[in-house]
């Protein structure tokens, strides 16, 4: 027979966990939601393309809780922003969450199998890519009758405007992970929000000077290009 204080004592655990989950969630919806309103302030690429970096927030999440908590960041945060600050309806919502989703479910899904900073990148440059190839097939099911175009318009515009702007979002996004991602978890971990695994593990707690100049090389590159596709460069 069991032991009713130890029983007691386990079951308690779990309540507990729960609402450290629930809070980092809740906050990383939070500042997903606020690192929206910012990337607003941006100016626009082709109509309505607009950087975002809120997958970076959501992306950091996925990878903290899996895939799953990903696409629940997503939908929450896509949601509020179409009841605050979107006018693009119920087809910027649809649009939001498959981009979003394409991206940090693909990255958290391969990071979670392989939990280094090899499975990060490779996690992170194969959502740029289904970011991309998912991207396109709805441009092209969805933009001209959102922006009530002739089809043939947006498929023109699929390999000079759709193709380069989702994988410099990508791109982009996936060098400010890189960068922010042990920082982050570590303030999470002292903080008692997440569990001591939930990092990429460095032998002695050093920096790792190459993997910090790649992402760096990596965030100038996709800066540089941004910059480019804004018409500023």
């Amino acid at each position: 027979m069991s032991d009713p204080t130890v029983n007691a004592i386990k079951s308690g655990a779990r309540p507990r966990m729960g609402v450290k989950t629930m809070t980092s969630l809740a906050m990383l919806t939070a500042v997903a939601y606020v690192v929206m309103i910012l990337s607003k302030m941006l100016p626009q690429v082709v109509g309505f393309l607009q950087m975002d970096l809120k997958d970076t927030v959501i992306c950091i999440g996925g990878f903290i809780f899996g895939p799953l908590a990903a696409a629940v960041i997503a939908i929450v945060v896509a949601v509020v922003e179409m009841f605050t600050v979107s006018d693009t309806g119920i087809i910027g919502l649809i649009m939001n969450v498959l981009a979003t989703v394409a991206f940090c479910c693909t990255a958290s899904f391969v990071y979670k199998k392989v939990h280094s900073k090899k499975g990060a990148v490779i996690g992170l440059a194969l959502g740029a890519v289904c970011l991309t190839v998912v991207m396109l097939l709805w441009n092209y099911l969805i933009t001209p009758i959102y922006m009530e175009m002739d089809r043939a318009v947006v498929a023109a515009m699929l390999p000079t405007v759709f193709l380069p702007f989702n994988l410099v979002k990508g791109g982009l996004n996936m060098a400010v992970i890189l960068l922010l991602y042990k920082p982050v978890v570590t303030a999470l971990r002292r903080a008692r929000l997440v569990p001591e695994s939930q990092t990429i593990v460095q032998p002695g707690g050093k920096v790792n000077a190459g993997f910090l100049l790649f992402s760096l090389a990596l965030l100038a590159t996709f800066v540089t290009l941004t910059l480019v596709l804004m018409g500023i460069l």
